[in-house]
């Protein structure tokens, strides 16, 4: 059994890992890289396999860095399945449809400014059509009831708490009378955090595959978020400005949400417009609602007392792009939560051009932003940034808030590795991180007396 590093090596997006059991070819995910345009356009439309080669995919969840190419996977050969849960298929339903219309009015728009310059044109990854292919290969299954994935080979997922319907792969491979164990933790979640379950253990096994986003960082609590938001409001609204947040429409838009809720039941959010301005965030909203099983004790009981924790009385769900446009026209302050989450694609980038030259509003950042994104430029105060080709002064303040991260931080993750029994678990594999935050948790993991821990490069292959 072999296992190959295909993407989110050494760094955060792109998840693709390829295993090589019983001659069959299994991909654990196949999400988009995201960073420099060009590398992320040329990474993502040339896969270092021949897609109609691979037998099965077992997808994590549904957020675009582990999911993203599934279009492009189909629309160059691939027809098997494709296993996840319940929810990520219903979120991925929409997610991917929603990846190939911004790309295809992305590519619209950078192509006008191309057509004007007399330069090349470009096109998008995939198109609607590609990802509606991709849907149909889709089996969703439940959490905790292990399935056939190739013949000897078992699956089950179990809950990451990561995002709604988010999971960690547990494989089971039969060869030569023996038996291993394969773990996946696919994106781990935090303890405690709003709407969904915390995450859940395995079981032992034997080789691990480990996300390692945070290593080595530690994010506030929880429980800080809404004191958090609350002082990032007040200040903004008191020199008349907006909140611009960039943010997942699957999650984070939702957690925000819910602390708004919060916040406006304990009397501490004075009357504002909110503007959900992401099509994709609505239609995962209503997907959010049909999931109560997802759902932690916590909200359980808060459904229970106020109906509805995502949705709130000063809160318009933005779906027209004309409406969204007339947002840049409104002067008061307002918050506006527009995707993408690394500000890399869709609405937000509008937004972002019509209002970080104002030193009176706010982007505030609650994701995590790959290096080279235009939301990781942000991060680090870039006095100048490009959108949509054009260059604007970053004259707002930038406010960060790692509290809402849905990520588990460097001792969350060490947290959930010490589950494991040393003695079972012969080999552990950091994906989905960069180096220097690998590095800390590797030192971590040794300190904790997992020995064998390996930082895999892009391409490598490992026995397993």
């Amino acid at each position: 059994m072999q296992i190959e590093f295909l993407g989110a090596a050494r760094t955060v997006t792109g998840s693709m890992h390829l295993l090589h059991i019983n001659g069959k070819r299994i991909l654990l995910d196949c999400g988009l890289f995201q960073g420099r345009r060009a590398e992320a356009n040329e990474r993502n439309k040339t896969f270092p396999f021949e897609p109609a080669s691979i037998d099965a995919v077992v997808l994590s969840h549904a957020h675009i860095d582990h999911s993203g190419n599934l279009p492009g996977l189909v629309k160059q050969g691939y027809n098997g399945p494709i296993y996840c849960t319940n929810a990520t298929r219903d979120l991925c339903s929409i997610m991917l449809a929603d990846s190939a219309h911004i790309q295809e009015k992305d590519v619209e728009f950078i192509n006008k400014k191309h057509a004007k310059r007399r330069e090349p044109l470009v096109e998008p990854l995939y198109s609607p059509e590609d990802a509606a292919r991709a849907l149909e290969l889709f089996r969703g299954l439940p959490y905790n009831k292990e399935f056939d994935v190739a013949p000897n080979v078992t699956a089950e997922f179990f809950d990451a708490g990561h995002i709604l319907g988010s999971a960690s792969i547990r494989l089971t491979v039969k060869h030569n009378g023996a038996t291993k164990t394969l773990g996946f933790t696919g994106d781990i979640g935090r303890w405690s955090m709003p709407i969904i379950r915390d995450p859940q253990f395995m079981g032992n096994v034997e080789t691990l595959l480990s996300e390692s986003t945070y290593g080595g960082i530690l994010h506030d609590a929880p429980d800080e978020m809404d004191i958090q938001l609350g002082a990032v409001l007040h200040r903004t609204f008191e020199r008349g400005g907006k909140v611009i947040i960039p943010a997942f429409s699957v999650g984070r838009t939702q957690d925000l949400v819910y602390a708004l809720h919060k916040l406006k039941d304990h009397n501490t959010l004075p009357p504002f417009p909110i503007y959900i301005d992401s099509p994709l965030a609505i239609n995962a909203t209503d997907i959010f609602r049909k999931h109560p099983e997802c759902y932690d004790e916590e909200t359980r009981k808060h459904i229970l007392e106020h109906h509805d924790p995502l949705g709130l009385s000063q809160l318009h769900y933005i779906r027209a792009a004309e409406e969204s446009k007339q947002l840049n026209d409104r002067k008061e302050p307002c918050v506006v939560i527009s995707a993408s989450g690394m500000c890399e694609a869709g609405r937000i980038l509008h937004h972002l051009a019509n209002n970080i030259e104002d030193a009176r509003n706010t982007v505030l950042i609650v994701g995590y932003q790959a290096e080279h994104t235009l939301g990781w430029k942000l991060v680090h105060q870039f006095p100048e940034v490009k959108i949509f080709g054009e260059f604007h002064s970053l004259k707002a303040e930038v406010a960060v808030l790692n509290s809402f991260s849905a990520h588990a931080d460097g001792n969350e993750l060490l947290k959930y590795i010490s589950r494991y029994d040393k003695n079972q678990l012969q080999q552990i594999f950091l994906v989905h991180g960069e180096l220097a935050r690998q590095e800390k948790l590797s030192a971590g993991l040794k300190e904790l007396g997992f020995n064998d821990v390996g930082i895999p490069v892009k391409g490598e292959k490992k026995n397993i």
